[in-house]
């Protein structure tokens, strides 16, 4: 891409509605920060090594309005399943606004903050630049400084020390609830204190036939000695272009469990990086797609140990149907000194069309000694022989279909330890099957 066309691409992004105006100076000047730093790349290309599968080219031909005050707001949640029936606390953004009536913060359990961020700019300033402030760096990705340019909603979480929160705590973040094309950039800060322990599920989700962008950027610190269940069900408007970038910081004994389950959205971009920055420090960051049409998904993955004795593990695995696509690209870098490192990566694939594809990018950088890392991916069709099992006891080829795909994918969902996210995704993936066409 030229200079001339990269410019062009940030110039169109670089308005309203996807810069904010307004707050105090220091907020201005964060947002002036974040557009300067995109203004310099516009949106990322294939021709950079991390962009190399994804195309953006579709996104950047879109024009955003700006979100509707009038929405029909129960439509919304009831038409797309949203979560609502899970017991416990949940805050509700739509076209990137906070929406008070499908929110539940009432009696919220002792040691447990949760707000949307335009209600700590108001009531608690400081605090809110000393959070939004330490989360600018944008660690040379684009996105996460347009999302900067955008800054003005987004989740709040902060467990106290020591807090053992029961019920999972619910963010549902809807895009292109509006009749126009909409955009949405919610930043969320959460916090868990030394010896605390939560499980919190994330929900993108929209209108089937909406058009929408969702830059949504969720930062995380684990305290030492503290565990974090993090559950993301991708499930947005078939319209809609996801990119989401989540920045893990896990310290000392503690640990970090994430799942992303990808069944939505035309385009979407999982953006996870790690960093173990304490001793004993841990983390699962894992997930699965299920994709067709022409859908797209593309997971990628830097996990860094940077202190001894840390573990990391990942598994991803996707089914491809139509002419979608689904990537793996993971990275695992284990920095000097990080001795007794021990990381794994696997990525699984299968494709159930002739035109689908998967690929996948496995990387280890090594600079330490007395490590054990590994890494493998496979890309493949059903078993035929397992196709021919289940037809010869009368079973219908859609049918054995779906149980193939149902097992395939069960032993990602494995990877998830809390039983209540596990299954809110195990309920999407079903109704995933029984759509697959015969």
């Amino acid at each position: 891409m030229s200079a001339t066309t990269t410019s062009m691409a940030a110039d169109r992004f670089l308005g309203a509605p996807l810069v904010a105006t307004g707050g105090p100076e220091w907020l201005r000047e964060l947002r002036g920060e974040g557009a300067r730093r995109f203004a310099a790349t516009g949106l990322p290309t294939p021709r950079l090594e991390a962009w190399k599968f994804t195309d953006l080219r579709g996104l950047g031909r879109l024009s955003f309005s700006p979100a509707q005050d009038a929405i029909d707001i129960q439509a919304v949640a009831v038409g797309r399943g949203l979560l609502l029936d899970i017991d416990g606390p949940r805050l509700m953004f739509i076209d990137g606004r906070f929406c008070a009536a499908l929110s539940r913060l009432e009696n919220l359990p002792a040691g447990v903050e949760m707000m949307p961020l335009s209600a700590l700019l108001a009531n608690e300033p400081g605090r809110a630049r000393a959070l939004l402030g330490e989360g600018l760096a944008d660690d040379g990705q684009p996105m996460v400084a347009l999302n900067a340019a955008g800054l003005e909603e987004g989740a709040v979480i902060r467990i106290g020390r020591g807090t053992r929160v029961e019920k999972p705590l619910v963010v549902v973040c809807i895009g292109g609830a509006s009749a126009e094309a909409t955009a949405s950039r919610p930043r969320h800060r959460i916090e868990v204190e030394d010896g605390a322990e939560v499980s919190i599920l994330e929900h993108h989700a929209g209108p089937v036939a909406a058009t929408a962008f969702m830059n949504q950027v969720t930062d995380i610190s684990v305290g030492a000695g503290a565990t974090v269940r993090h559950g993301v069900l991708q499930d947005a408007a078939g319209g809609a272009y996801d990119l989401s970038t989540v920045r893990v910081r896990v310290g000392r004994d503690a640990v970090y469990e994430s799942f992303t389950f990808a069944v939505g959205a035309r385009l979407f971009r999982n953006d996870a990086r790690v960093r173990l920055q304490g001793k004993g420090a841990s983390c699962r960051v894992s997930g699965a797609y299920l994709l067709r049409g022409e859908q797209h998904c593309d997971n990628a993955t830097v996990i860094e140990h940077e202190q001894p004795n840390t573990t990391s593990r990942e598994v991803f695995k996707g089914v491809v149907d139509g002419r979608a696509r689904g990537i793996f690209q993971g990275r695992i870098v284990v920095h000097p000194g990080a001795d007794k490192t021990d990381g794994h990566q696997m990525s699984k694939a299968i494709l159930l069309s002739s035109e689908a594809t998967a690929n996948a990018k496995p990387e280890l950088e090594i600079f330490a000694d007395d490590v054990k890392c590994s890494h493998g991916a496979t890309v493949g069709e059903l078993d035929r022989s397992a196709m021919f099992y289940l037809r010869s006891r009368g079973i219908p080829e859609a049918r054995a279909r779906g149980l193939l795909v149902e097992a395939f994918i069960a032993e990602a969902l494995e990877e998830i330890s809390d039983e209540r996210l596990r299954d809110v995704f195990v309920a999407r993936a079903a109704r995933w099957y029984e759509e697959v066409p015969s």
